[in-house]
């Protein structure tokens, strides 16, 4: 006969969260049925072992400033939203999450606050941060799925503080992960981009996020040297609103800066008639709505400060990389990763100041959050890259 379990029909043990003990009273049942056969115990320790991973979900975050973006493990990309949260200011309740939120900039009352809760990289806002995390988190493990807390591997900023490391590890613990592993976001970048992270040569990934770019020389599945500035798409879209305020006293909101940005934005002039698109905001002076057109010269001298910042950034990683290393980049080029990459010509921009072929990765939007996923789908990579939070 099998192991009896006590009158109250629960095993003895650690009081567990419910859906622990649902998980736990399945293995225990299936532990009666195989403790008449032999090798019960081998079979038993089996089914524990495999049930957490059929019913849960590991799941790989690319936590960025601008969107965060989830990868499920077998499946890939299923979640891509901005990382913007609507809250009541009375007593802080979320009210929108995501697409609903963003929509919200610039549209609210009073007693509505349209946040983003993480700044340049990293989180600003705790309690925030943690409620949009377990609303993804919820929005993707639903069903059986749910019935165990995914393990989750979240990509970081390179040169964020052991504080804010932490602040990271704890808003997904809270939000409801079962173990947390961080990876850093220029590896995890170089991983989705296809480069050959493990052998002993040199690969200079930029990714350009929405609030940080990341130049990090990358060799044998380690980081050789990373330089971290606070300068990418959001301080773009600042000195668009900069510019528009400066010179034609109009004020435009972030989503319209950001829209300017898409259609308009570029590092470099190339042959062909500059484009043109008509903005509207709030007149400064006269205090009332007022449409003008900019066009693409002008966008591009708005852009010049942050895109040569970028450029610097790259230049600067390049005097300080080792001479074989710098002997392998000279061949391989530089792999540019992020929303930011996809700015018009800064591919060509950097070509010409660094005399170095450049290269866009295949999906540049997703590099971070794919890499995340390989890690997950592949141990030895996790081993390498990742460091349990």
């Amino acid at each position: 006969m099998g192991p009896r379990l006590p009158p109250s029909g629960r095993s003895a043990g650690p009081d567990l969260p419910r859906s622990d003990r649902a998980v736990t009273a399945a293995v225990g049942g299936a532990a009666a049925t195989l403790g008449t056969y032999p090798g019960a115990e081998e079979g038993t320790l089996m089914l524990s072992n495999l049930l957490p991973r059929a019913v849960s979900t590991d799941l790989g975050i690319d936590l960025g400033t601008a969107n965060t973006v989830v990868f499920m493990r077998g499946e890939g990309i299923v979640l891509n939203e901005p990382s913007i949260v609507a809250i009541r200011e009375a007593n802080h309740s979320l009210l929108a999450v995501g697409r609903d939120a963003k929509a919200m900039i610039g549209r609210t009352p009073g007693q509505i606050m349209v946040i983003r809760p993480l700044r340049d990289g990293v989180i600003a806002d705790f309690d925030i941060a943690r409620g949009m995390l377990g609303y993804f988190i919820a929005k993707t493990c639903r069903g059986p799925r749910a019935l165990l807390r995914p393990r989750v591997v979240v990509g970081i900023p390179s040169g964020i503080t052991e504080v804010e490391r932490l602040a990271v590890r704890d808003s997904v613990l809270q939000a409801g992960a079962r173990d947390v592993y961080l990876v850093e976001e220029p590896m995890a970048a170089a991983i989705g981009a296809g480069l050959p992270i493990a052998a002993p040569g040199g690969n200079l990934i930029v990714d350009i996020g929405g609030g940080t770019t990341e130049v990090a020389v990358i060799s044998v599945s380690g980081v050789v040297h990373c330089r971290s500035v606070r300068t990418a798409g959001d301080e773009m879209d600042e000195a668009i609103i900069h510019y528009l305020r400066k010179h034609y006293n109009l004020l435009v909101g972030e989503r319209q800066a950001e829209a300017i940005k898409i259609a308009l934005g570029s590092a470099v002039s190339r042959d062909g008639a500059p484009q043109a698109l008509e903005v509207k905001g709030r007149d400064l002076v006269a205090g009332v709505p007022r449409t003008l057109t900019v066009s693409s010269d002008e966008i591009r001298d708005a852009l010049a400060e942050p895109v040569n910042a970028i450029v610097e950034a790259v230049k600067v990683t390049l005097e300080r990389t080792p001479p074989e290393l710098a002997g392998d980049i000279a061949d391989r080029g530089i792999v540019l990763a992020g929303g930011g990459a996809l700015l018009k010509n800064l591919d060509a921009l950097l070509r010409e100041e660094t005399g170095l072929p450049v290269f866009l990765a295949e999906d540049p939007l997703s590099s971070v959050v794919i890499g995340a996923g390989k890690a997950l789908e592949e141990l030895d990579i996790l081993r390498q890259v990742c460091s349990p939070a």
